[in-house]
């Protein structure tokens, strides 16, 4: 068969028209390999826009964060590219379980994001063909995004930047078959965001909701599913503020979906449908909809492979947090066994209205952020008035546009960004203490007469792995104070979070601690008061014996709050977690009720006494002196040997001080805030 090789209508490229002649236009393999042969491999490479030609509509996001803007003739072998099964040519969107991501997400994705948006009251169609190749092979299997990748989206542009529609196909280790479902995520009312939630719909197997009972025990397989490999279709049209879907896949029921996207159906508390409350609100993500939904909102596509499972804990967020292998990051690793999301398209198209803007807004303000220094002084503003030492015994005087990674830096939890104080149990302290932080301290001195408050939104995601149980300050870290900075300098307030080993959950307390009388101090003693779980002086009757886990407990990763006010001398606490009992208590900082030897509780008798400490407490208590309040991670646990002190020397591991090996080996303690603020002490309601 004669060729001739000018520029044709199927390539400006001479070659590679003859190429799609050769190769499209003779069916017999053998003649395409020869062709390929005798026109040499380098000439016959086809880019994604020869199989389908719509890239100009594109920025194109790669697996490690960046913006490539337009793919036209473009390929990255690690990310997109072209390539060839035995019958038919596909675009292949790859992208690790790690790499950098784009705007605020934790998940990496090789995705196409459309470079203009439009009202959900014009008409606006997408329509792909595609087969997943694989999913991650490591994850939780409680973790509901474990092991899934979406494959199309439907994005706003404005607002939140929410996503009315998410594409999901997801098959669980062992299976041959994963589940297809979709997902709407209201578009939350009021400004805050974090309590936003997905519902989701099967098409062939699972919805999202369906998850494991253990971290590697998967529920059966589902019996309509799509395995790997397997072509399925959608279609996705929005014509007067509703969207219609229809999935389609050779041997599976056609299936057809309508949501309106301009008038909610979950603007009441009481509407939010039973698998969000499964799912959703057990972690605090319990929002309504505003009631006119996206309707004020520009929206566009996304098109490709948006990885839903990552390496981050689950204890950050049990619903999108995966645990999953990432090998720190490295690619290659990832890629080698099986840590990656791919998908293949053969066919794609998107038709949009001639009213459709530029959606370079959203571009700008995501582009590059996930690299992007936030400074946790943009996440709680109050860090003018704090100074802070951190766990390498650094002092810190300006916070704002301070961070530091290994002590004090800010994350994004999958729902809001959060400060973290993160702090070894090995380090350099200060001068009186045998425990590392990174701490604030605040700058304004006040005295309880003068009043002051402090409130703090936090979770525990760490304490100490290594101590012993029968020393009451090991796993435990300080996540508030009150210190005196006149007289012994002593705390009339410390607030407490606690977990042993192999409990999922732990125990917050607060203790106070005596204000000694006279000069000497070494008879202080503090009494622990409970809050939900135990308080200090439950502790195992061996180093590596603990007692019953706390039926009332917190688990680490669970958010509470406190507020700390101190009026008229009179120390107001109030706890608050959701699906825990608030609690409230109050404590007299100038007249004390420990002033005689009979007064010492039975708990400060069954701890302290039988180490010596067994002072009383000036009459005053605290009356006069100058206070001022700390907020941080406060780590408990050191290597101290319990001989020194049976209640405060934890002996715990510290890998010589080594802060990378305690880090590596959970030697540590981490606190995220996530709202914070302080001043003056108000009058009680």
């Amino acid at each position: 068969m004669d060729i001739k090789i000018t520029k044709s209508i199927f390539s400006p490229y001479p070659l590679l028209a003859a190429a799609f002649l050769l190769l499209s236009g003779c069916g017999d393999m053998s003649k395409k390999q020869n062709a390929r042969t005798e026109i040499g491999e380098s000439a016959l490479r086809i880019n994604a826009n020869d199989i389908i030609p719509f890239f100009q509509h594109w920025n194109l996001i790669l697996g490690d964060g960046s913006n490539v803007g337009q793919a036209t003739d473009y390929e990255n072998k690690n990310f997109f590219y072209a390539k060839s099964d035995d019958k038919e040519d596909w675009v292949v969107f790859k992208t690790p379980n790690a790499g950098n991501t784009h705007g605020t997400s934790n998940n990496t994705r090789t995705e196409l994001a459309q470079l203009k948006k439009w009202s959900p009251m014009v008409e606006a169609n997408m329509k792909a063909t595609l087969k997943v190749t694989n999913v991650s092979a490591t994850g939780d299997a409680r973790v509901a995004a474990s092991y899934s990748v979406v494959v199309g989206q439907i994005h706003s542009a404005d607002g939140h930047e929410n996503e009315p529609l998410k594409i999901f196909y997801k098959k669980f280790p062992g299976h041959t078959k994963g589940s297809v479902f979709w997902n709407y995520e209201i578009n939350t009312a009021g400004d805050d965001n974090s309590k936003r939630w997905d519902y989701s719909y099967p098409v062939w197997g699972y919805d999202f909701s369906v998850v494991g009972t253990e971290e590697n025990t998967y529920p059966p397989e589902p019996e309509d599913g799509i395995a790997l490999g397997e072509e399925f279709s959608y279609e996705v049209h929005i014509k007067d503020g509703v969207m219609h879907l229809n999935f389609s896949s050779e041997g599976h029921k056609t299936k057809t979906f309508t949501k309106n996207l301009v008038s909610t159906e979950y603007d009441e508390r009481s509407d939010i449908p039973e698998q969000t409350e499964k799912l959703f609100v057990s972690i605090g993500q319990d929002g309504i909809e505003r009631k006119n939904a996206y309707a004020d909102e520009g929206l566009f596509f996304k098109l490709g492979a948006y990885n839903q499972t990552n390496g981050k804990d689950p204890k950050v967020n049990r619903v999108w947090c995966s645990g999953a292998e990432t090998h720190g990051g490295n690619l290659q690793k990832q890629y080698a066994d099986g840590n990656f999301a791919e998908v293949w398209f053969k066919s794609a198209s998107i038709t949009i209205s001639d009213d459709a803007i530029s959606n370079e807004g959203y571009f700008r303000a995501n582009d590059g952020l996930s690299t992007k220094t936030v400074y946790p002084s943009e996440v709680i503003p109050f860090m003018d008035k704090f100074k802070m030492l951190m766990g390498n015994g650094t002092t810190v005087d300006i916070l704002v546009n301070f961070e530091h990674k290994d002590f004090f830096y800010t994350v994004i939890d999958g729902t809001r960004r959060w400060v973290v104080y993160k702090t070894p149990n090995s380090g350099v302290t200060s001068k009186n203490s045998s425990n590392t932080r990174t701490e604030l301290h605040e700058k304004r001195d006040w005295t309880p007469e003068e009043g002051g408050k402090l409130t703090g939104t936090c979770k525990v995601m760490q304490v100490s792995l290594s101590g012993d149980a029968r020393v009451a300050a090991s796993y435990s870290v300080v996540v508030g104070q009150i210190h005196s900075g006149e007289g012994h300098e002593n705390e009339p307030l410390k607030i407490f979070y606690k977990k042993f080993p192999g409990h999922t959950k732990g125990s917050v307390f607060w203790n106070y601690e005596i204000n000694t009388a006279g000069d000497d101090n070494s008879g202080r003693w503090d009494f622990s008061t409970a809050v939900w779980g135990y308080d200090m002086s439950v502790l195992g009757k061996d180093k590596n014996e603990y007692p019953p886990e706390p039926s009332d407990g917190i688990a680490l990763g669970e958010e509470f709050s406190y507020e700390v006010n101190v009026y008229d001398g009179i120390m107001y606490l109030t706890f608050k977690s959701n699906h825990h009992e608030t609690k409230t208590f109050t404590k007299n900082l100038i007249a004390s009720e420990y002033v005689k030897k009979s007064d010492l509780p039975a708990q400060v008798q069954q701890l302290f006494v039988p180490l010596g400490q067994d002072g009383t407490e000036r009459a005053t208590a605290y009356s006069g002196e100058l206070n001022y309040f700390k907020q941080g991670a406060y780590n408990q646990t050191n290597g101290k040997s319990r001989e020194i002190n049976g209640i405060w020397c934890a002996g715990a591991e510290t890998y010589g001080g080594d802060i990378a090996k305690q880090y590596e080996n959970g030697c540590f303690t981490e606190v995220w805030f996530r709202e914070a603020t302080v001043g003056l002490g108000t009058s009680p309601k």
